[in-house]
């Protein structure tokens, strides 16, 4: 089966999170960076990017590009909180998600395409949930390998989406200058280039030998990805430590009443990817979004680890009273359960066969979904139920 890999890169991250907290920065140059002149800019946002400021570059250097730029200071903590919204959206997809900073990272969909559709759909699907969560826009490269993905994600911003196949790497690598190339930086660049190389399709064209005299060891890791050869496999920071679904509202809900069928729906979903993996939680948490975006958590530990949907629920409805806002109105919910263990439950002196019961008849719902198509077996308060509903795995 060949890969699906995709690289999503938020679009002027740090300076896109600032424009969209504070409206009066919208459409306007905007560096973030520290207040003395003797700082760097961190983030340069599209507005300012047009008088040549880029990140990285002094702050004397940038003000007398744009003397008109407004500079905020850097908030890597609130940068931090809306990344980890941005992740939590790429594992909803997959679980082989490659970090490369606070605002980008690789994605290997190849096994998710079964689920979500092919991975075209999956990164335009990706992108508008990201808007969705945040506000905020990302482009995407869709592409075989890592560094083909990613070179593509570069190409179309902002807001981009850039689809390689790989009957077309040789045809779209070949014309891109050798600035493009991951790991080439300005001097690396210019000594390519007094060496007659000034395209990809030079390198891919050069036997490796004279590469490897030229660029060293190096030179042979230059000439495969020139010619988009590239093996890495994507490599997930972590292995996933819960399982959720959540659910965004096409109107806003202002009760535990209109909240309970979400819950109950988001219940099963996670309740169902727990016995498929043969897996129990013993922490539920529920995730509530305000209008404004505003989000809160609040969570519980049962007694013993669980896998059924009245569990879930149960646990999940006795935490919305801690949710005492509810009545200025919620855009989200999700509920997730974590520290996860393989296996059945230990047993005890005094066996719960209630929650036997329930697992039993988790266990039968699953089945007759597997047969005859998920969605088969509903409960009657989720009929007539209208929302948008994701998975997510973290």
């Amino acid at each position: 089966m060949e890969r699906a890999i995709l690289h999503v890169d938020m679009d002027a991250f740090y300076a896109s999170v600032e424009q969209r907290d504070d409206p009066r920065l919208r459409g306007k140059p905007v560096i973030v960076g520290g207040p003395s002149r003797r700082g760097v800019v961190a983030a340069a946002s599209y507005e300012v990017r047009r008088f040549g400021v880029r990140s990285a570059m002094s702050m004397v250097e940038a003000l007398q590009r744009c003397p008109d730029a407004i500079v905020v200071p850097v908030r890597m903590a609130r940068y931090q909180a809306v990344s980890a919204e941005v992740f939590e959206v790429f594992r909803r997809y997959t679980p082989l998600v490659e970090g490369l900073s606070l605002d980008e990272a690789f994605l290997d969909v190849t096994g998710s395409r079964r689920l979500f559709g092919d991975e075209v759909q999956i990164a335009r699907r990706i992108k508008a949930e990201i808007r969705e969560a945040t506000g905020l826009t990302a482009s995407a490269g869709v592409a075989p390998s890592k560094f083909v993905a990613k070179v593509a994600s570069d190409l179309d911003k902002p807001d981009g989406l850039v689809v390689v196949a790989r009957e077309g790497l040789e045809a779209f690598l070949a014309p891109l200058p050798i600035e493009r190339m991951w790991g080439v930086g300005p001097k690396a660049a210019a000594k390519l280039r007094a060496l007659g190389f000034s395209t990809f399709g030079d390198l891919a064209s050069t036997p490796v030998g004279d590469l490897e005299t030229v660029l060293g060891s190096w030179g042979r890791s230059v000439h495969a990805l020139a010619r988009g050869e590239d093996e890495r496999p994507v490599v997930p920071e972590r292995e996933a430590k819960s399982l959720g679904a959540e659910e965004t509202f096409e109107r806003d809900r202002r009760s535990a009443a209109e909240l309970e069928p979400f819950l109950l729906g988001q219940a099963q979903r996670v309740a169902a990817r727990l016995t498929r993996a043969g897996l129990r939680g013993r922490c539920v948490t529920v995730k509530v979004k305000y209008v404004g975006h505003r989000l809160k958590t609040r969570q519980t530990r049962l007694p013993e680890p669980v896998s059924d949907t009245d569990s879930i629920y149960e646990a999940a409805r006795g935490l919305l009273a801690r949710f005492p806002e509810l009545g200025r109105g919620v855009r989200l919910t999700g509920v997730s359960v974590s520290e996860l263990s393989e296996g059945p439950v230990a047993p005890t002196l005094f066996p719960d066969e209630r929650r036997e019961r329930r697992e039993k008849v988790e266990a039968v719902t699953q089945a007759l979904g597997e047969r005859f198509g998920k969605g088969t077996v509903k409960r009657g308060r989720l009929l007539g139920r209208r929302g948008r509903g994701d998975d997510e795995a973290s």
